[in-house]
């Protein structure tokens, strides 16, 4: 009965139902606890399907970081529209960034957990998508400052620093909105925006804060 359901499915729904339980085993169990077989049992399929479709443990998180990074960056780009202010092009870039987390908590444990910590080239595919979303949040830092009329040649290495800082400070707080009762990814965006953009705003009106000369106490 099992063998007459796989034929009928078209070989791309079941390599992605595959995905979807190798997702979920990886992301709550972790990679080196994650078994095939595990993972064959939660898609209805037999181990030696599972490898003939996705060859090997190493190749199938391969094909969960990738596919997952893809969905991530995507729903991203798709929550700014950029005909709208800087600062509602971010909040929405914010806000899509912890829905996709929120509404994917295994998926962003295997990106934000499982992938950088077992070595490459898992951490590679990771840090790719990484810098895809740091490029982006620089566009947005920089339309920022363009809008802002005061400072529109913010130095880019400075641009490039706060978009590292916020992405940096969206993953830290993703990873702690999926594991606290009661937070919203609403309320994680409003959270990070408050944080960010009281900052930025200030930057953009030429209020800087400035550290003292150097040898001062």
């Amino acid at each position: 009965m099992g063998g007459a359901r796989t034929k009928r499915m078209p070989r791309a729904v079941r390599e992605q139902q595959m995905l979807d339980a190798a997702v979920q085993i990886f992301g709550q169990r972790g990679y080196m606890a994650a078994s095939m077989d595990e993972i064959a049992e939660l898609a209805g399929v037999s181990k030696p399907l599972v490898y003939l479709y996705l060859n090997s443990k190493e190749d199938l998180f391969t094909a969960c970081i990738r596919r997952e990074a893809t969905a991530l960056t995507r729903a991203v780009r798709a929550g700014v529209r950029t005909d709208l202010p800087a600062d509602r092009q971010l909040w929405d870039g914010l806000r899509a960034f912890f829905q996709h987390t929120a509404e994917h908590p295994d998926a962003w444990s295997v990106l934000h957990l499982q992938a950088r910590t077992h070595g490459e080239p898992f951490a590679a595919e990771a840090a790719a998508m990484r810098t895809e979303i740091v490029s982006f949040v620089t566009r947005l830092v920089a339309v920022a400052a363009r809008e802002a009329h005061r400072d529109p040649d913010l130095p880019e290495h400075e641009v490039a620093g706060l978009a590292e800082a916020l992405v940096g400070a969206a993953e830290s707080l993703a990873a702690w909105a999926n594991t606290t009762p009661g937070v919203t990814a609403r309320q994680a965006a409003s959270t990070l925006m408050n944080f960010a953009w009281s900052g930025l705003g200030a930057l953009m009106r030429g209020r800087r804060w400035t550290p003292p000369p150097e040898g001062v106490v």
